[in-house]
């Protein structure tokens, strides 16, 4: 009874937040938001879009041929997510939140060009550039969080950082259900170059974290790439960077493919097109409220039973749900509803990203955090690219969507025997 007491106590003594750790938080939600609604953006709008350019740029628009301009575009934009590692250096260097506003302002502009396209090449550099700067946010934002905020509470920290991701998927679906369907694709891509300055003024008014600000007077001047790939970390950078992979490679093939399979399967239960955009954007919206509950329930769980066993859970959940949903509600008589529902779980378990948040951090020290965090990431997007762009052609060869999706199942399974090999760190404080 006075274990549970002293609990209880201890939760509700958990240090304060002052005005710059909650500012700098809501900045980075903000970003990362805004982040979210601008990469699932491109999945509402991929169909009306490509259906327009692709006859300027001297193709048919053949629902083939969408198939695999729509795979090549986001392998290009995966690529630039990728180069995105080049952000995690200049952080370490010249600090996070300075760097973090850079990011934020290279995609905005970019997503916002992107409505000014007039064939897919235009269309793909401009997608290429925002990748860039999309793909740095995550990593900036998660180091500041988890370097900003008290050790009692960067843990929940980093699973409400997470849902801002998806929190800006919701937003995408709703605007898509809102804008897209009146005003159209460039209307879409129009939406994410304005509210992000509310996100860059945040920025730019918060304070350096403190941890940083140490790390930067007492260092020499590091070489944090040649050290994350060093005999002191290399084993843990190449353990996360496969996990990110497993992780990245499951999200973006449901995330990505699940609009167009539910228009595909509104369209075959008799739907209007109109109706069937709408039921998309309804179906993101139940995958994103899915996704962002897994996100709050998975600090709590890591805190219980370890980072290894609850990536295994949520990893095992995946493979499940994607079978479920890709691999057999997509083909049933009247699979609309069933998918639908599998959404949710897939969503739930796709809150596995929010680990990689708040474990990724605690494998690095301060000198060195953000530049792991955008390797990691980013070696796990080109590996992403790479697989999106088989799956496209495997989508075209196999003239089905559901079958290649449902196979990215078995990445998740191996992933169960690449997790013992990374460390544990339950119950251990943050690096300095």
């Amino acid at each position: 009874m006075s274990s549970l007491t002293d609990r209880t106590s201890a939760a509700r003594r958990r240090t304060p937040l002052n005005r710059s750790q909650i500012a700098g938080f809501w900045g980075a939600w903000a970003g990362w938001t805004l982040d979210g609604m601008d990469s699932f953006i491109y999945a509402l709008v991929l169909t009306p879009a490509l259906t327009e350019l692709l006859p300027r740029s001297g193709y048919a628009a053949t629902p083939a041929n969408v198939g695999l301009a729509g795979s090549i575009l986001f392998a290009l934009f995966l690529v630039g997510w990728g180069m995105s590692f080049i952000w995690g250096p200049l952080a370490d260097r010249f600090g996070r939140t300075k760097v973090l506003a850079g990011t934020i302002f290279t995609f905005a502009i970019f997503t916002g060009l992107a409505a000014t396209s007039h064939n897919v090449w235009e269309l793909g550099i401009y997608r290429f550039i925002a990748g860039v700067g999309i793909g740095g946010e995550w990593a900036l934002a998660g180091t500041y969080v988890a370097e900003a905020w008290p050790e009692d509470r960067r843990k929940m920290g980093a699973g409400y950082l997470q849902t801002g991701y998806y929190a800006g998927f919701f937003l995408a679906a709703a605007l898509n259900y809102t804008i897209g369907v009146h005003f159209g694709w460039r209307a879409m891509f129009l939406t994410g170059a304005v509210p992000v300055v509310v996100a860059i003024l945040i920025l730019l008014r918060v304070k350096e974290s403190e941890k940083w600000q140490k790390a930067e007077a007492q260092a020499e001047r590091a070489k944090p790439l040649r050290e994350i790939l060093g005999p002191a970390y290399r084993r843990r950078t190449w353990v996360a960077c496969t996990l990110l992979t497993i992780a990245i490679i499951g999200l973006w093939a449901g995330a990505v493919y699940e609009p167009s399979a539910v228009i595909q399967l509104a369209s075959k239960a008799g739907m209007a097109k109109n109706d069937a955009i709408r039921m998309a954007s309804l179906a993101t919206g139940l995958l994103s409220i899915g996704t962002i509950l897994g996100c709050l329930a998975l600090p709590p769980l890591a805190e219980r039973f370890g980072r290894r066993k609850t990536l295994a859970f949520y990893f095992a959940g995946m493979a499940v749900a994607i079978t479920g949903s890709f691999g057999w509600a997509f083909y049933l008589p009247n699979g609309l509803a069933p998918f639908i529902a599998w959404l949710f779980v897939l969503g739930f378990f796709g809150g596995n990203f929010a680990l990689f948040s708040l474990w990724l951090p605690e494998q690095f020290e301060t000198r060195v955090r953000a530049t792991a965090f955008a390797f990691c990431t980013s070696f796990g997007r080109f590996v992403g690219a790479g697989v999106n762009f088989l799956l496209g052609a495997a989508v075209l060869h196999m003239h089905t969507l559901g079958v290649p999706v449902a196979l990215t199942a078995l990445v998740f399974v191996a992933g169960l025997f690449v997790i013992p090999f990374a460390p544990e760190t339950k119950g251990e404080v943050l690096p300095q």
